[in-house]
């Protein structure tokens, strides 16, 4: 299938079916396809300047540096191109930090399973599930995996070497498993205690994705530093590092840069996009229809046996099955629902944030559908 147009919550393809979008380009396309705000912001910055070099000052970068860290509880921005590369910027600056104050020997990052950090050969490393590191071998050492939400395990994985901990909020790509809040607050405490730096990926579930404009803010605890992609430039690609000011501090002219990162074009979409995903009004509507969401996906686990739990926070719900998520994503498919499936059997839902009541309620009974139908 070749997709050639998308407008709102709804795709089209060469052959012009009309799609529900319910995987929103992965999480990307939060506001939509072709979101009017950012294609005028895009247009207009085409006209004016397309890129130079982070050599020099560049007006809409700082613009939304500005926004984000007004918005947040962190301090300075470093821009890239995706989330993969904002999380190998992390990994870096938190050796640094180790290195500068902690010691010599402070490299080690705890990450935890069913994570996903990226693509590139350290995100790969630091994601910990062995079917994405296949044949990658030799890994970069100074990655230690614990269990997601085991706080013992955490505890008794800290080494001599340990300098940062860091994991997801919310695990999209390892099924949409959602961190508690008493783990939460403790992993910040044996932050604390142990002088280790707090790294949160919300590449996926930040920016207003969770109903709240970072995933962080459900439980009143702030990272030393957090990685956003994804949403932040209305579609266009776009990874941000975002660092307190000490942190920070570890990178020096020269220690870490990318040709493109933060360019005009992305800046400019950028600070279109998040200006809408920080409003709390548009916030309070993604919290609310979250809840609807939820709600009728809890109808459809009431209904059927097959289905072992509605998880999640805001719009990136899944529903755990017992039976392969495969025939269920194909049959959605060919009624003109867009879904995916992560691992086997964890049907993953992060649509656009603007879709509405009613995309909900189809998208629930062409599910419906297709899951009357498995015995």
């Amino acid at each position: 299938m070749a997709l050639i147009k998308g407008e709102g919550a709804w795709v089209w393809d060469a052959d012009g079916n009309k799609y529900l979008d319910f995987v929103a380009g992965l999480a990307v396309n939060s506001l939509g396809h072709c979101h009017p705000e950012v294609v005028a912001a895009i247009r207009e910055q085409a006209g004016k300047l397309m890129h130079v070099s982070n050599l020099y000052w560049i007006e809409p970068q700082v613009r939304l540096a500005k926004l984000l860290v007004e918005n947040s509880a962190l301090d300075k921005v470093f821009f890239c191109n995706s989330g993969a590369e904002a999380n190998e910027g992390a990994i870096k600056l938190a050796r640094k930090y180790g290195k500068k104050y902690m010691g010599a020997d402070k490299y080690e990052i705890i990450t935890m399973e069913q994570s996903f950090h990226g693509r590139t050969l350290a995100a790969i490393t630091a994601t910990a599930q062995p079917k994405y590191q296949k044949d990658l071998d030799p890994l970069p050492p100074g990655f230690k995996y614990v269990p997601f939400n085991d706080f013992s395990a955490l505890v008794e994985a800290i080494s001599p070497n340990t300098c940062a901990i860091m994991l997801e909020p919310v695990q999209g790509e390892g099924g949409v498993n959602v961190a508690g809040y008493e783990y939460m607050q403790k992993v910040k405490q044996l932050c604390a205690e142990k002088h280790l730096l707090l790294i949160f990926d919300e590449v996926q579930c930040g920016l207003a994705r969770t109903g709240k404009l970072f995933a962080y803010e459900h439980y009143g605890v702030e990272p030393d530093m957090m990685t956003l992609a994804k949403a932040i430039a209305g579609s266009f690609p776009m990874g941000a590092l975002l660092a307190k000011e000490k942190v920070a501090g570890c990178f020096q002219p020269g220690d870490h840069a990318s040709t493109f990162g933060g360019n005009p074009l992305a800046s400019a979409a950028g600070y279109a996009a998040v200006s809408i995903l920080a409003d709390k009004g548009f916030l309070a509507e993604t919290a609310a229809k979250g809840q609807y969401f939820s709600d009728k996906l809890s109808q459809l686990h009431q209904k059927y046996s097959f289905i072992t739990d509605v998880r999640g926070k805001g719009l990136i719900l899944g529903l755990g099955i017992t039976v392969e998520g495969k025939p269920i994503v194909d049959a959605c498919l060919a009624r003109g629902l867009l879904i995916n499936c992560v691992g086997s059997n964890v049907l993953r839902f992060i649509p656009p944030l603007i879709i509405t009541e009613q995309d909900i309620d189809n998208a629930v009974q062409i599910l419906d559908e297709v899951m009357s139908g498995i015995s």
